[in-house]
């Protein structure tokens, strides 16, 4: 995406929907490029099928599991 100064001023949303689509954007002054807003790229560092509650079986009582998980409020032994 290209945006001029007056959308970074008047278009922010626009901008922020861009980055939020991992496009970068390239800030034009009078047509020439003078900068290029990059997104953030946030990095997972753990796999989706490793979280608990990936493949629980469907006879565990869900409240119980959560609370084994969460752990007690002050970290009681």
């Amino acid at each position: 995406m290209q945006a001029s100064i007056l959308d970074l001023r008047y278009k922010m949303k626009d901008v922020l929907k861009a980055l939020n689509r991992n496009e970068k954007v390239e800030i034009l002054y009078h047509g020439k490029l003078k900068g290029i807003i990059s997104p953030c790229i946030k990095e997972t560092k753990q796999k989706v099928s490793s979280h608990p509650f990936f493949a629980i079986e469907k006879e565990v009582d869900v409240k119980s599991k959560v609370d084994e998980l969460r752990g007690g409020r002050y970290n009681d032994l």
